[in-house]
């Protein structure tokens, strides 16, 4: 066992109110349960509605949101304030791995759906809600990249390239919004035992759990510990940052 149920550090998000983007399965769910644990209230965004109605958490709202779809974001954003009326925390978890080809072979459909929810779904939640944190004077934004966009993933050339597209947005968006009392950060874990891998071949698995050190997958606990305290206020200093949760792949 590597990580215990009950979590060792309660992190204090007593009265904050969070999105969790993708938020009813895999990363997402492990984040909102963290959360509720550590006082938070928790919008669920996710698309998927079959899982978005097997939650059944309290201090919760869930709603079906299409992060690929501007017009979606700023109507789930406009029923998040009918349900709070503020936002503290907006996490950017929603995302797709695609089908595995070399990128000479890679179906064009395939490519943009990855780049429109992995990449631009994450732009158009930070457009959305940034005015509103800048309006309060606080906000915590973290969004999930991972491994794969800081080294590259091959036969995953669209999901590398997203993610590695969130990295630089977060370290953009940081710096616009520093003094503002408003952190933005990103994670970059590696692969979780979750839905995603569904998507992905036998032999990509393979290939990814040879590149960790540990020799194991991340567990969705750990990263959700990790996101916990990013999206506190005891993180009030770093902004425009990558953390690591690589199981020591990382080179940098």
């Amino acid at each position: 066992m590597y990580f215990r149920t009950n979590p060792m550090n309660k992190i204090n998000l007593e009265n904050r109110v969070a999105i969790v983007t993708g938020g009813a399965q895999g990363f997402g769910l492990a984040i909102t349960k963290r959360f509720i644990e550590s006082g938070a209230r928790v919008l669920i965004w996710d698309k998927d509605t079959k899982y978005l109605n097997k939650v059944d958490l309290k201090n919760t709202q869930k709603i079906e949101v299409d992060v690929s779809n501007y017009k979606s974001v700023e109507n789930a954003f406009a029923e998040s304030l009918k349900h709070e009326n503020k936002i503290d925390i907006l996490i950017n978890n929603a995302g797709i791995a695609g089908p595995n080809f070399k990128t000479w072979d890679y179906p064009l459909e395939e490519w943009q759906k990855v780049i429109d929810i992995d990449l631009t779904g994450v732009f158009y939640c930070c457009k959305t809600i940034a005015p509103h944190f800048i309006k309060n004077n606080y906000g915590r934004i973290v969004n999930i990249s991972s491994i794969a966009g800081k080294e590259g993933n091959p036969n995953a050339m669209p999901y590398s390239a997203a993610k590695a597209g969130v990295i630089a947005l977060t370290k953009s968006l940081g710096k616009e919004l520093a003094e503002n009392n408003i952190s933005v950060n990103c994670v970059t874990p590696a692969p979780a035992k979750t839905r995603i891998f569904d998507q992905i071949t036998q032999e990509h698995i393979d290939y990814m759990l040879s590149k960790i050190p540990r020799n194991r997958f991340v567990l969705v606990e750990e990263l959700a510990s990790l996101v916990a305290w990013m999206s506190s206020e005891e993180n009030s200093y770093t902004t425009g940052s990558t953390f690591d949760l690589s199981g020591g792949r990382a080179t940098y």
